[in-house]
């Protein structure tokens, strides 16, 4: 069962364009092992030899089929109480990830299954001890999910399809949010009202009457 997991949440992670061919990872924990998916995988045509079983403790000979990211995945799992980790390239969160502290979604749905989602800063983003020692934090209650800017999400859940939907709610708010900035952006400039141009350009002023009389006699 566990097997048909990982084939269908990375067969949907890729259709929904959350990563591209061989990008992202996902891992369960079980016990004291961490199945994960193999180093440059392709999550959407999982087989089974694409799956690594791996210790919590770091072990040179066995980690170095499993995927980059085992790090932060090891590290949220002795940090929270996360069974499930899926790591995907969301591309709409990740650009956001690059200008903003954080994701604040707008739409009703993003509220209240989000909140907020907060952005991990790092000298190096990519399969970093400094990712793992910081991410964790923000996933303690093992469930929800992080972004690390210009890299990606990392969302935890009790199973991988509970962290699937974080991570593809995230990506449907990111997109609202996309849209909004880009309307705001691009609404024309107001345009100014047309003002009616006096008879008499105010320069020339106007000529007492009884003047002109005088002028007459």
């Amino acid at each position: 069962m566990m097997k048909e997991d990982f084939k269908w949440i990375g067969r949907e992670l890729f259709v929904s364009g959350l990563i591209d061919s061989h990008g992202g990872n996902m891992s369960v924990r079980d016990g004291d092992r961490i199945i994960i998916t193999r180093r440059d995988a392709m999550l959407g045509r999982l087989e089974d030899g694409d799956l690594i079983e791996v210790g919590m403790e770091e072990n040179a000979a066995a980690d170095g089929e499993a995927s980059r990211e085992l790090v932060v995945h090891r590290a949220i799992y002795a940090n929270t109480k996360a069974k499930a980790v899926v790591h995907a390239h969301p591309p709409n969160a990740t650009a956001i990830s690059i200008s903003d502290n954080k994701i604040v979604p707008q739409d009703a749905t993003g509220q209240y299954l989000l909140k907020s989602v907060s952005i991990v800063r790092a000298n190096n983003p990519i399969a970093s001890n400094d990712v793992a020692r910081i991410l964790p934090q923000f996933l303690s209650d093992g469930s929800g999910i992080a972004a690390v800017k210009s890299h990606g999400t990392f969302a935890a859940g009790e199973t991988l399809e509970e962290a699937y939907r974080y991570t593809s709610a995230l990506e449907l708010s990111s997109k609202i949010l996309v849209a909004l900035r880009s309307t705001a952006t691009s609404k024309p400039p107001q345009q100014k009202q047309h003002q009616h141009r006096k008879a008499i350009p105010p320069s020339i002023g106007v000529m007492d009457r009884r003047d002109r009389r005088r002028y007459r006699r």
